[in-house]
């Protein structure tokens, strides 16, 4: 098993050296499938939704009372869930302003939170390093996640606090050694994610091992929303970037991950069962701070925006 799946991952690498670094950003229509988790004035606890645009949000707890009211929960409900969700969208019932709503991250309590390194060709590029033959796989703790636009706190720890725009995915069918062909059929949806990353205690401290680095309170924004995959034109071929106070530092496209979706799900799931809610975090393109001359991190008062061509812009200020 291994060995097979060692063949198409050196295949998959081949093709993507050979991609021509693609800087434009496509523009499609809004995707329709848009799951967010909220809090709102007007009523307590969490809740599930739909965004529908900038202004309004479908309560699809308030459609259907038997909903849970949380997304791991609500992927857990499968196919029978999203049906649900599709007639509340049909519907055109229940909407809510965003202006009475707080949004929270799409998913909050993940099992696992896994992360892929060095993913990225022109990433590997950008630090002279060779292109891995393998995922190189890490891991955050769920109590990294805070919403879309929550803040990031730099801690007293480290000095060295960088930028990482990523594409997610979230799994929605438990799975273990899940073939290659058949892993998209694990997954719930895509979102935009920051692995904000110490990098001192990556690089510097601890053995150099990344876990400490990447894992500090604050240091996974998500969202603004799970959009489903039938919502998407393609996960990888959207436009990726990031800005620090507005100042584009990230620019590039999905379609230079080294190993996509499908990849990434079997690899994993050889070790690991899969399970609803879980996120992989899929790598960074170049533009970070700690290889810039002379390296740049993050500061108190900054604001760091990501966006992803179809997801949407997550903006988290800096404390």
């Amino acid at each position: 098993m291994l060995g097979s799946l060692r063949g198409l991952l050196r295949a998959v690498q081949h093709n993507a050296l050979h991609l021509l670094p693609q800087r434009g950003f496509s523009h499609f229509p809004a995707p329709r499938m848009r799951l967010i988790q909220f809090q709102s004035s007007t009523s307590a606890g969490r809740r599930i939704g739909l965004e529908l645009d900038g202004e309004r949000v479908i309560d699809l707890n308030a459609f259907d009372s038997s909903l849970p009211c949380g997304m791991r929960e609500f992927l857990e409900g499968g196919d029978a869930a999203l049906q649900i969700a599709k007639r509340a969208l049909d519907s055109g019932q229940h909407i809510l302003s965003r202006s009475q709503l707080s949004i929270l991250a799409p998913i909050t309590n993940p099992e696992k939170v896994i992360c892929i390194g060095m993913n990225y060709v022109d990433h590997c590029q950008e630090q002279n390093v060779p292109v891995p033959k393998e995922p190189i796989i890490f891991s955050k703790f769920p109590s990294t996640i805070v919403g879309p636009y929550d803040s990031i706190v730099l801690p007293a720890e480290s000095q060295e606090v960088d930028w990482e725009v990523e594409l997610a995915f979230v799994i929605g069918k438990k799975g273990k050694n899940i073939k290659v062909e058949d892993a998209m059929e694990h997954v719930a949806g895509y979102t935009v994610a920051h692995d904000v990353s110490a990098r001192d205690w990556q690089m510097k401290r601890n053995g150099k091992q990344w876990l400490l680095g990447k894992t500090f309170d604050t240091f996974c924004p998500l969202g603004p929303a799970l959009v489903t995959k039938d919502s998407i034109s393609d996960p990888h071929g959207l436009g990726i970037r990031c800005r620090v106070n507005g100042k584009l530092v990230q620019d590039s496209n999905t379609n230079q991950m080294v190993f996509r979706t499908e990849a990434l799900i079997a690899w994993v799931s050889q070790f690991v069962t899969l399970n609803p809610g879980d996120v992989f975090l899929t790598g960074t393109p170049p533009g970070v701070g700690v290889f810039r001359k002379p390296p740049v991190f993050l500061k108190a008062g900054d604001v760091v925006e990501c966006e992803i061509d179809e997801l949407g812009v997550i903006s988290n200020p800096v404390v």
